[in-house]
């Protein structure tokens, strides 16, 4: 079981000494892949022209652009809302950018109350995430939000 709160704490610690985005969306995907169990993929997306363009993770290679409305992150984007996907195969409009994957976590991020990206988790096994992830992570998303200078 993960501990949210500490994943928390350690991200506020580590956007202590700098809160530019890069650096710490870096090391928030290093977070989540070393402290979540059975992942494959663990990053984020940020807008840029209209679409979601690929930014820090960890995992095997991705998608680099994501069109608003399409897949799991264009959609939770589009939508803004948090989506926990226990099979992706069955997501109308799924993006396979690893074959590998078979479910997906995706919670919107937020500066002066417009999505300005998303983190993306992914699992190789399905119904891998539960609502203690999506609270947990959507938790995790606010405390970024607060820290980091977009």
């Amino acid at each position: 079981m993960t501990d949210y709160k500490l994943l928390a704490k350690q991200l506020k610690a580590l956007a202590q000494d700098e809160p530019k985005y890069m650096p710490v969306l870096s090391n928030a995907s290093a977070l989540i892949n070393e402290n979540l169990e059975d992942l494959n993929w663990a990053g984020f997306y940020l807008m840029d022209e209209g679409s979601l363009l690929l930014g820090p993770f960890q995992g095997k290679v991705a998608c680099i652009r994501i069109a608003l409305g399409k897949g799991v992150c264009g959609t939770a984007a589009k939508e803004d809302k948090t989506y926990l996907v226990p099979n992706v195969h069955e997501f109308s409009g799924h993006i396979a950018c690893d074959s590998a994957s078979n479910s997906e976590i995706v919670v919107p991020i937020h500066k002066d109350g417009k999505v300005i990206g998303v983190l993306d988790i992914d699992s190789p096994s399905l119904n891998r995430f539960t609502e203690e992830d999506k609270a947990g992570l959507e938790n995790f998303v606010k405390v970024l939000e607060e820290v980091t200078r977009f």
